[in-house]
C-alpha cells in the first residue's frame, strides 16, 4: 500500500502546537488565536464551504496525531447529544459568553476600573495564576486580552484531549464553536445560490 504524499497543511498541527507553546512563556503570543478565529469564517463566507475545519485545521490535526499516530485514544463513540444541534447551540452560546466576558474585563482593565489580571480561566472554573509568561512591558489591556484569549484556547485544547482520549480523535470538533459558526454560515451562504 502506497502512503499518501502529505502537504504543507498536515502539519498544521505544529502551528497549533507552537502557538501553545509560545503562549506558555510569552502571553503576548496569545493574540496570534484571534487568527485561528477569524480564519475559519473568512473561508466559510467567501468558499461557502468547511475546507478550514475539514483540512486546514491545527487542533483538529493534533488531536488526530495524539490519538490515531500516538495511539490515545478508546476509539469509542461519543455519546450523540454532543454533536446534536441544541448541544452544539448551547455550546457556541457558552463560549461566546465567555469571550464577551473577557473583552468586557479587557474594556474595564483598558479604563482603569479594573486592574490587571495575571491569571487564565482555565475549565470555566478556575483562575490559574499564569504571571511567568508576561515577561515584556505592553499596555496592561493587550495583555489582559492575551490572558483572556490564552485561557479560552487552552481550555479548549485541554477539552479536545480529554474527549480524544476518551472517545475518538476530533470529537471536539462535533461541537467546536469555530465549527458551528462557518457551518452556519455556509448554511446560509449555500441557500442563497
Amino acid at each position: 500500500m502506497m502512503k499518501k504524499e502529505k502537504k504543507w497543511y498536515d502539519y498544521m498541527w505544529v502551528v497549533s502546537a507552537a502557538y501553545f507553546t509560545l503562549g506558555f512563556f510569552n502571553i503576548v503570543f496569545a493574540w496570534l488565536g484571534l487568527i485561528c478565529m477569524i480564519i475559519p469564517l473568512l473561508v466559510a463566507i467567501i468558499g461557502g464551504n468547511k475546507a478550514w475545519c475539514n483540512k486546514y485545521c491545527g487542533r483538529g490535526q493534533l488531536f488526530m496525531l495524539l490519538g490515531n499516530t500516538l495511539g490515545l485514544t478508546t476509539r469509542k463513540q461519543a455519546p450523540r447529544w454532543i454533536s446534536s444541534v441544541w448541544f452544539r447551540n448551547a455550546f457556541l452560546v457558552w463560549f461566546m459568553f465567555f469571550f464577551i466576558e473577557m473583552v468586557m474585563l479587557t474594556v474595564a482593565v483598558a479604563r482603569g476600573t479594573d486592574s490587571l489580571h495575571e491569571t487564565l480561566h482555565l475549565l470555566w472554573t478556575f483562575d490559574v495564576p499564569w504571571h511567568w509568561a508576561y515577561p515584556v512591558s505592553v499596555e496592561p489591556w493587550v495583555a489582559q486580552f492575551a490572558f483572556g484569549l490564552y485561557g479560552i484556547m487552552l481550555t479548549s485544547l485541554i477539552v479536545g484531549v480529554f474527549l480524544t482520549i476518551v472517545f475518538r480523535p476530533r470529537t471536539w470538533c462535533t461541537f467546536c464553536p469555530m465549527g458551528n459558526m462557518t457551518q452556519m454560515i455556509c448554511k446560509v451562504k449555500n441557500k442563497k445560490k
